[in-house]
């Protein structure tokens, strides 16, 4: 299976650049064609501009600059999110990604005003994360990541594909125990994705 693995981190010694290897790593020895997407690494520039909205619907034009960020999106049938939230949601780099790459006629089509999903070719969902806030924290804040991934996001892929969420939170007290523990969790789970 061709895996998109989406990646928002910007320092390279980070505990998510680590969460980003592992999961990489272990996806390649599962047996995956992996696309291992650093976004920060790669420069993507996740700003909408004015232009950018004016032609938001208008398809293909819409996709100008993006051209390779929307064909490795449309050739993944697994797609794995690796991400730290910060303040109950994601990096302004990963939800540019989604905003400009997630276009009308990429990840969906419009028509008489309704919202036809068109990723269907992903069949696999994974998400690994890392939170400094506790679960009851995030509960508290409605944890919308976690509703993205588990409600939105699955609607727009293969109806019924597997969608898992595999989060660290309380890394502000995390250990070296809790870490290595979450880094087993997410190597076991890539192996069997």
């Amino acid at each position: 299976m061709r895996v998109l693995v989406l990646h928002s981190h910007p320092v390279e010694e980070s505990f998510g650049k680590s969460l980003f290897r592992l999961t990489c790593d272990s996806l390649t020895k599962a047996g995956h064609e992996v696309d291992a997407c650093d976004l920060y690494a790669e420069g993507f520039d996740p700003v909408l501009s004015a232009e950018g909205r004016r032609i938001y619907h208008d398809y293909p034009q819409n996709m100008t600059g993006l051209e390779t960020y929307v064909e490795r999106l449309l050739k993944a049938e697994g797609l794995v999110i690796c991400t730290p939230i910060w303040n109950f949601g994601f990096p302004a780099m990963l939800k540019g990604y989604f905003d400009r790459v997630w276009l009308p006629g990429v990840s969906f089509d419009l028509k008489d005003g309704k919202l036809i999903p068109t990723l269907r070719h992903i069949r696999k969902l994974s998400a690994v994360v890392t939170y400094g806030a506790t679960p009851m924290r995030a509960f508290l804040a409605g944890n919308p990541p976690k509703k993205i991934i588990t409600r939105v996001m699955r609607v727009q892929i293969k109806p019924g594909a597997p969608v898992s969420y595999l989060a660290h939170y309380d890394m502000n007290n995390c250990t070296d125990e809790t870490r290595a523990a979450f880094m087993a969790k997410v190597k076991a789970h890539m192996e069997t994705f």
